[in-house]
């Protein structure tokens, strides 16, 4: 048998794998053949965050045919670290390194392996976890027809539902982010049980604060209610309504920026407040960063609709997470949670204030962040960030999960697929990795439909994208290759998240496309009956809440992997080519299981995964 020197997604070399604990007792092991004739080995240990190295001595171990351990433990401060191995032998000294997926090699050009290490009273909430999130675009997912007051008269109102959303930027008052569709709060409080039927447990809203656009990311003021979508008590009930069906609401919190039409700026008088724009005196001027003032200020990306905040500012941290601020006081009117836009341009000080608030409130509350790479090792702003370390985030948006998938979907590269997993769990603490969202599309990416089947991410003109659609067969192949991709999305760690209208087979390009109407009576039920049986199934697997991850076959075209804990278990396959493939099941799933999807095994403990198909058998202990 051929062993690594060290491998650290394999107990062998390590008493745990991935993120531990503060003060947790951690032993690593490398293994090595008697052919090195080592004499000395060490741990070459980085604390990311001190900016420190020490070297640990290994101690020679026990003997494995013949190869020799050296062990070191370790008792660790929370903080994010690097390691990787050196030894010296009667040939000199040599290091070992992270090479080829988790594996150690002796090569000088090899990377260090990483340790999370979390605080050990990292607690996040329960609830969500074996769940379902349901993201809802709150213009775009149902109107009520219950009447609307005081709507300013400088939107368009849409009075065709189906019409595709206005691309163009300067297309007088019908313009882009300027029409209005209706949805609206009271909608989604009508169409409950309709979510409830799809599994849900967590329904997460964009923006629903007033503010100016459709999109409402430019806030003008986090005490009330957009007056499109209703009021605060239309919330209060959906949240009411929402919890008897076991469905718990989380708002989106923009707290980087203000829109510069907003109470706060006031940049075209359209309110009575004196904001920063108006005068130096405003209560609002030392939230924002002018550099000479009014006209010239920082903004977010440079759009100068959107303009940056101090949120390290004492007055505008209490207005968020003060004893009367807006963290608390929608969490009094009944949500459940806050997801943070653009997470990683938020100071990490801020980022704990809002936890604090927020647990102070409500110690179930759901604090989650939109970070678009490796949460556990992202650099920001010039600063190695502490999203999972227990003070701050409770999970993020996991889009490497969803690029993973796509790609997946698209290259049938296996390997990759299974190494982002792997990669994620290994870097994440379970905590964070029980409750992240795993979506494979949102407000912010072209659906998942579109990207299934007809996409070419390099033509960002919006002219041409609004002239996209699928022809039938291409429709009909990427209403296939979603089931699988959902089949993924639903069976890995964490939590899946579904866009509105992803389940009824809704199509389109970016931003605005993405975000058309939900197709209310022309869904595509082949579809929305999947995404039904996917989440009745997965409400009634234990293994899905915090289950291990464990791979079984990654080949060019399919991928086969288990989820276990202590009362059952699932085998998963998903096949990408266009012909049948046969693998071997693992020992508990030649005589006790359960079909979910596609055929069962046969006599031989073969299973079948039919061409673009995915497949999943259950076995109870």
């Amino acid at each position: 048998m051929q062993y690594y020197p060290f491998d650290s997604r394999n107990p062998l070399y390590r008493s745990k794998i991935g993120a531990v604990a503060s003060g947790e007792n951690l032993k690593l092991r490398l293994l090595l053949h008697n052919d090195a004739y080592c004499h000395a080995a060490f741990l070459v240990l980085s604390n990311d965050f001190l900016g420190t190295t020490e070297e640990i001595p290994l101690k020679p171990a026990e003997w494995l045919d013949n190869y020799q351990f050296w062990d070191c433990e370790l008792n660790l401060d929370t903080g994010l670290y690097w390691y990787y191995f050196r030894y010296e032998s009667r040939y000199g000294e040599f290091f070992v390194t992270k090479c080829a997926h988790s594996t150690g090699f002796v090569s000088h050009d090899g990377k260090p392996w990483q340790q999370t290490v979390y605080n050990k009273d990292y607690k996040t909430p329960d609830w969500l976890s074996g769940g379902i999130i349901y993201q809802i675009f709150p213009d775009r997912f149902y109107n009520s027809g219950k009447p609307k007051k005081n709507i300013p008269n400088d939107r368009f109102i849409c009075d065709n539902w189906d019409k595709k959303p206005e691309h163009r930027q300067n297309n007088g008052l019908c313009s882009l982010s300027n029409d209005y569709y209706g949805g609206d709060l009271a909608g989604i409080t009508e169409k409950l049980p309709y979510i409830a039927s799809l599994g849900v447990n967590c329904i997460y809203l964009n923006p629903i604060f007033e503010a100016h656009s459709n999109h409402r990311y430019n806030t003008a003021d986090y005490m009330k209610i957009d007056p499109l979508l209703g009021d605060t008590a239309d919330l209060k009930r959906l949240c009411k309504k929402a919890e008897k069906l076991g469905i718990k609401i989380i708002l989106d919190g923009v707290f980087s920026h203000t829109g510069d039409d907003s109470v706060y700026f006031n940049r075209y008088n359209r309110y009575e407040s004196l904001g920063a724009y108006n005068s130096q005196q405003s209560p609002y001027y030392n939230w924002f960063k002018f550099e000479n003032w009014p006209e010239k200020y920082e903004a977010w990306w440079g759009i100068t609709t959107l303009p940056e905040v101090k949120e390290n500012n004492t007055e505008f941290t209490e207005f968020i997470t003060g004893k009367n601020g807006v963290i608390k006081h929608w969490l009094k009117q009944g949500i459940s949670g806050w997801r943070l836009d653009v997470a990683d341009e938020l100071p990490d000080e801020f980022i704990k204030n809002v936890r604090k608030a927020m647990k102070q409130e409500k110690p179930d509350s759901y604090l989650l962040g939109e970070v678009w790479e490796d949460a556990s090792n992202k650099i920001s702003y010039g600063a190695r960030r502490k999203f999972l370390h227990g003070n701050e985030l409770d999970s993020v948006m996991n889009y490497p999960y969803a690029n993973a998938i796509v790609d997946f979907m698209n290259d049938g590269n296996a390997c990759r697929f299974v190494d982002t997993v792997l990669d994620v769990t290994e870097n994440y603490p379970p905590e964070a990795v029980k409750c992240l969202m795993n979506h494979i599309g949102t407000h912010d990416t072209a659906r998942i439909l579109t990207r299934l089947g007809k996409y070419n991410p390099h033509i960002k003109d919006r002219n041409w994208q609004a002239t996209q659609r699928l022809n039938k067969d291409e429709y009909e192949n990427a209403v296939k290759r979603l089931k699988s991709a959902a089949t993924l999305q639903f069976t890995v760690p964490g939590v899946p998240s579904v866009f509105y209208g992803d389940e009824a087979g809704v199509e389109g390009y970016n931003d605005p496309f993405c975000r058309a109407t939900y197709p209310w009576g022309k869904e595509n039920n082949e579809l929305l009956d999947y995404y039904r049986l996917l989440g009745g199934f997965r409400r009634n697997c234990s293994c899905l809440k915090t289950g291990e991850f464990i791979p079984v076959h990654s080949e060019d075209g399919y991928v086969v992997y288990m989820r276990r804990d202590q009362n059952d278990c699932i085998l998963v396959g998903v096949n990408t080519k266009p012909y049948e493939v046969w693998v071997a099941v693992p020992d508990e799933f030649k005589n006790e299981y359960e079909v979910a999807f596609g055929d069962k095994p046969n006599s031989d403990g073969w299973l079948r995964i039919a061409p673009n198909s995915p497949a999943i058998i259950k076995h109870t202990y």
